[in-house]
């Protein structure tokens, strides 16, 4: 029949009209760790390292004269990239000394890109040996960084080329690390990239309002969305329900990720198994921590133990049982000094007893300072979640930071400000996250990040080389009478040079052994048996002590066995205060906690001659401390501000907190729903302001204080 036509039905899933296909689809087929989901150019990692222009020109108020294009430095230098860019500066007229942002922006392409899609120039060149013209076009500073990066075999010359590079989006799937296929699926309007960008309260109030219309789709879809949902609701029950599920994992912080395998074992079900957690508590504000105990006591109630390791008030007061151990750090710690329920441990005379029944309190500063009048005011700040805030830091003042958990200050403070900061006052490649402006940079003149890294990530690390102490010691036992008749130089007694140290464990005191499928170990080196020097330096003596008795000391005992030493009691005067007396001064650095290498590092600070107009940014120092610890901390930060520096404060604790001069409080939620200053004042103005939920459990705190 001429008005019957055929229709053409595909087995393929290809349609003959476009050209178009796709394999069937599975769950691989959603992984960007599958090569059946992920994107063919990146393999799905999403990124790439690229050379960033703003590494390459980090301050646009510097000319070509002062180094503005960082890579090549000032110029003119009388090299072949000199000779270019005069010859492009007669051809473009421009001047050396015009600031970078006053260049015309072709010219400023120009000299990062190249003339390579431009015509031949002529270039003037002379050196000692040659003098010549030459007509060429110019490759440009990236990609002339680019080319050095893929053809060089040093790894020095990679590591500098690396400086100027950042992780970009691919340019194939913009970041979204899966194919056309995978993301060309969709539930509604959203694929499963956009889907996973939500936070977790957001994905269970999608999963949970999912449309399922007909009889069979109810079947495939039902059991999945509880599952699903079940999962979701198990992270919003540990107080994570502001992470975007597709965070990564090198972005979390310890309590963060401890939390998520919480939250695992408790879809788990599992019964009569024993749970230990070193500090869940770590990054959550007091609002969530509610949550958080609750599903403690949901898996002992269920038939589990529950081992808790705290310093958090309200878990301790909330356990069936509190195991105390003291009553000091260190040497002067590891015995049970209380065991017992609650109400036990507040009638005990223990340290942490008096602390929780009242007896012993952190001091309250009712009169706050008022500061030195100067501000640093930054504008527009829009990186992550923040929401184009405006931030105002007075200076000379203790400053806390505060907001519940993922509201944006890490963003604000670590990711833009100290950037920024470090940028403007040590010329450092740090790229901030996007803001407008900053105000008031001149009002300081330098910014110290002290991080929870590792101080070293080796066993040659230690706090006496770290802090600058070692180096005091080696020149005291090269000018004993006995190393002075040998011909010992300070070197000798170093165990990272040769000639004083083990030969066998190169001055160790372990040998590494590699573990194909596990990591690493490390045994005592059995030719000096963990001492690290060899015999003939260990017979020099201090005052009846070598050197490996020296490092095997604590703190607490070197400060009287160096009494008369002025130098290295300075140097150990200042780790003491910061409350670590206990630790050992060639303790290995892989041995010591974040918040222990976060006090070593503000005991080398410490120990320095400041300026009065530095600016210390810490995030969460109570990480790991006892309300006696945060005590001394609370002493030596305090100690800063009086010396006429300010002091910022990333902060959930509410001691450090109602310590502090001033706060900013962001919030008022996390994830979308914070990013905002919900207010910037003193602690006692916090809680009269509704919105904020710090200033309601600092209000409660102040009350049970004035009780």
């Amino acid at each position: 029949d001429a008005n019957k036509s055929d229709t053409l039905f595909s087995m393929k899933h290809a349609c003959p009209t476009c050209n178009l296909s796709y394999p069937d689809l599975e769950p691989r087929s959603f992984s960007f760790n599958s090569p059946y989901g992920a994107c063919n150019v990146c393999e799905g990692i999403g990124n790439e390292m690229q050379i960033d222009p703003d590494l390459v020109v980090p301050n646009y108020n510097k000319s070509l004269i002062k180094g503005c294009v960082d890579p090549i430095g000032p110029q003119p230098r009388g090299n072949w990239m000199s000779s270019i860019l005069k010859s492009l500066s007669v051809q473009y007229g421009f001047s050396f000394s015009d600031p970078w942002h006053k260049i015309d922006p072709m010219i400023r392409d120009i000299i990062l890109y190249g003339t390579q899609n431009k015509r031949s120039m002529l270039v003037k060149y002379e050196s000692k040996k040659f003098k010549g013209e030459y007509k060429t076009k110019f490759e440009g500073v990236i990609p002339n960084l680019k080319r050095r990066y893929t053809q060089t075999k040093s790894r020095h010359m990679r590591q500098w080329i690396e400086k100027y590079m950042t992780k970009q989006n691919c340019p194939s799937c913009k970041g979204l690390r899966l194919n056309s296929n995978s993301l060309g699926v969709k539930i509604g309007a959203d694929n499963i990239v956009d889907v996973t960008k939500r936070t977790v309260k957001d994905a269970f109030q999608f999963f949970n309002s999912i449309d399922i219309i007909s009889k069979n789709e109810r079947i495939v879809a039902e059991q999945i969305i509880k599952e699903i949902s079940s999962r979701l609701e198990f992270l919003i029950n540990v107080g994570l329900d502001y992470l975007s599920l597709d965070r990564t994992a090198s972005t979390l912080s310890g309590g963060e990720s401890q939390r998520i395998r919480l939250a695992t074992q408790i879809g788990s079900q599992l019964v009569g198994v024993l749970y230990i957690l070193d500090e869940p508590s770590i990054g959550l504000h007091q609002r969530d921590n509610d949550r958080l105990i609750r599903t403690l006591k949901h898996l002992r109630n269920i038939g589990n133990t529950v081992v808790v390791v705290e310093h958090d008030e309200a878990t301790m007061l909330e356990a069936d049982w509190i195991i105390d151990i003291g009553p000091g750090a260190g040497v002067n710690g590891g015995s049970i000094v209380a065991a017992g329920t609650p109400k036990d441990l507040l009638k005990s005379k223990s340290l942490t007893g008096m602390y929780l029944s009242g007896k012993k309190t952190i001091p309250y500063r009712r009169h706050k300072r008022i500061g030195n009048g100067k501000e640093i005011k930054l504008f527009g700040a829009r990186g992550n979640n923040l929401k184009g805030v405006d931030f105002v830091l007075p200076l000379g003042k203790f400053v806390c930071v505060t907001g519940v958990s993922g509201s944006g200050k890490s963003s604000l403070i670590n990711q833009t400000l100290y950037p920024m900061l470090s940028t403007e006052y040590f010329q450092k490649n740090i790229k901030p996250l996007d803001y407008d402006r900053v105000d008031g940079l001149l009002c300081a003149d330098k910014v110290i990040n002290i991080t929870q890294s590792p101080i070293g990530r080796t066993p040659r690390s230690n706090p006496a080389t770290y802090t600058g102490l070692f180096t005091h010691i080696r020149d005291l036992f090269s000018a004993v009478q006995e190393a002075k008749m040998r011909g010992y130089r300070p070197g000798r007694f170093s165990f990272n040079v040769k000639g004083g140290r083990c030969n066998n464990c190169e001055g160790v005191g372990l040998i590494k052994i590699e573990m194909h499928f596990l990591a690493d170990m490390y045994v005592v080196c059995d030719e000096c048996k963990g001492k690290r020097y060899n015999n003939d330096t260990l017979e020099i003596e201090y005052n009846g002590k070598n050197i490996y008795d020296i490092l095997d000391m604590d703190v607490d005992s070197a400060l009287k066995f160096f009494s008369n030493h002025g130098p290295i009691v300075r140097k150990l005067q200042c780790i003491k205060s910061v409350g670590l007396g206990y630790i050992k001064l060639g303790q290995a650095a892989t041995t010591l906690s974040g918040g222990e290498a976060q006090r070593i590092k503000l005991s080398t600070e410490l120990s320095k001659v400041g300026t009065g107009r530095t600016i210390y940014i810490l995030d969460e120092p109570t990480t790991g401390l006892h309300f006696e610890d945060i005590k001394m901390l609370l002493e030596v930060l305090n100690s800063l501000v009086d010396q006429g520096n300010t002091v910022v404060v990333i902060e959930h604790n509410m001691d450090v907190i109602k310590s502090s001069d001033w706060i900013v409080d962001l919030g008022p939620d996390g994830g979308i729903n914070g990013g905002e200053i919900v207010a910037s004042a003193t602690p006692e103005d916090l809680t009269k302001i509704k919105e904020s939920y710090t200033g309601k459990f600092l209000k409660k705190h102040l009350h049970a204080l004035d009780k």
